[in-house]
């Protein structure tokens, strides 16, 4: 991705393109010989349909954190397929929370309402799921909420969690839970948070706030960034109350305060120049990884985490760009703790931007089937269905064709992009894989 085409886009679409792992192709992927019968038939014999829920539970085994991705931002069948095998692990293997590629302050707001119905939950979609989040807005996701909200009233001693671990915003309700609990156990502190705080609390709406904080100067930006890290720094040295409970209301007050700061300093890269971005983005997905792992930690909660492919992934799929991904750091941090499901599509639909006119809202594309050559021209092969493959289990003779870099679909918020699809070596980029012959546009609401 060439800065020059960065900075052509609005806001939304430098976002989507630095911060949501746009990797998208503008043509289908060519190159490459078509595969014999071999490959086909081995990987058949290792295929289980999708419904097999045996066959994904010994995928997924004891794993503590499970990277589900999507090779769009907005197909129907990635969201509605996540939303079922979440439901599948909750019913079945203990699993609690579901988290998602979306801000730390929208996520509570979403536990809040799944947990006790607090609040509208389409208004919470609307008016947190906006900016490069706008692609969450959706029926389906709505769908899975209410799902979690009435699995909640049914089971008051098994409830289910949301959370968000993204830091693309910082809403007033973290910076109001924070400067509220320094106001009950450190209010002699309380006016230096006002302080701290001032310049990177936001008003008005998260689209509106996110564009002014990207247009502001660098060195305003690093400024503001060093405030609310001086405001972590000083919650950190205080002393938690006497009793498990202080501690434990400590525990999440660093832990909202660090998601404030960590939403400054991502800002605080220079998105001007290729080395800003490609730093920017290895924060990003260390920093999305650590959230996830210390509520993971904390809780003690099996989770089901939803992001792009280029996120759960073991491996980068533009290294230059991304150089190490969220799956690789969660990785380091759970061990076998953490299994990652890729998923690939051959044609259909999603909702993006369109790079070729900046500042439109969403539309729907439409791409045909890969070209010989794609690794989903031969996926498509496989089986008249979607199938889940686990790519450690596979017969012998598939495995070669696995671990060669093959063009994929790999479309987020922007489309299109210049150039070809990137190549990945499936085995080593994912534990196992989900595959759809055809994907449709999700429904935007």
């Amino acid at each position: 991705m060439k800065l020059s085409l960065l900075r052509r886009l609005p806001v939304a679409g430098l976002l989507a393109a630095v911060c949501l792992a746009s990797f998208a192709p503008g043509a289908a992927a060519t190159g490459g010989t078509a595969p014999g019968p071999g490959p086909v038939r081995e990987l058949a014999r290792s295929a289980a349909p999708l419904d097999d829920e045996r066959a994904l539970d010994r995928l997924i085994g004891p794993a503590k954190v499970v990277g589900i991705g999507e090779a769009t931002h907005s197909s129907a069948e990635f969201f509605t397929t996540k939303a079922r095998i979440f439901e599948h692990l909750v019913e079945e293997r203990g699993f609690t929370t579901f988290a998602l590629e979306a801000n730390w302050s929208a996520g509570l707001l979403v536990d809040r309402w799944v947990a006790t119905g607090e609040g509208d939950i389409e208004r919470i979609m609307r008016d947190e799921f906006q900016e490069s989040y706008r692609l969450w807005n959706t029926e389906e996701y709505l769908d899975l909420f209410r799902w979690m909200r009435r699995h909640n009233l049914a089971h008051p001693d098994r409830q289910v969690r949301f959370m968000g671990n993204d830091l693309g915003y910082a809403g007033p309700n973290l910076f109001d839970t924070v400067t509220a609990y320094v106001a009950a156990h450190h209010p002699e502190l309380l006016p230096r948070f006002r302080e701290l705080y001032r310049a990177s609390r936001p008003t008005g709406g998260v689209e509106d706030w996110m564009k002014a904080y990207m247009a502001r100067p660098l060195a305003e930006r690093r400024a503001m960034a060093d405030d609310v890290n001086r405001a972590l720094r000083l919650l950190e040295t205080q002393r938690p109350g006497k009793g498990a409970a202080a501690r434990e209301a400590h525990l999440w007050a660093v832990q909202h305060a660090r998601a404030v700061a960590q939403v400054g300093t991502e800002y605080a890269h220079d998105f001007a120049t290729q080395d800003g971005v490609a730093a920017a983005m290895l924060y990003r997905d260390r920093i999305m990884a650590e959230n996830t792992a210390w509520w993971q930690r904390r809780t003690g909660d099996r989770m089901v985490l939803s992001a792009h492919n280029g996120h759960v992934s073991y491996e980068s799929l533009m290294p230059a760009h991304y150089p190490r991904t969220q799956g690789a750091f969660l990785r380091d941090l759970l061990g076998r703790g953490y299994v990652t499901i890729g998923a690939s599509f051959g044609r259909g639909s999603f909702n993006a931007h369109d790079t070729e006119a900046p500042g439109e809202p969403l539309r729907v594309f439409t791409v045909d089937p890969q070209a010989p050559g794609g690794a989903a021209h031969t996926l498509d092969r496989v089986a008249s269905g979607p199938f889940l493959l686990d790519l450690r289990r596979v017969a012998p003779s598939a495995r070669g064709w696995l671990a060669e870099p093959r063009p994929v679909w790999n479309i987020g918020t922007a489309y299109p992009w210049p150039g070809a699809t990137p190549s990945v070596r499936l085995s080593a980029a994912y534990d196992g894989l989900i595959h759809f012959p055809v994907v449709t546009a999700a429904r935007l609401r």
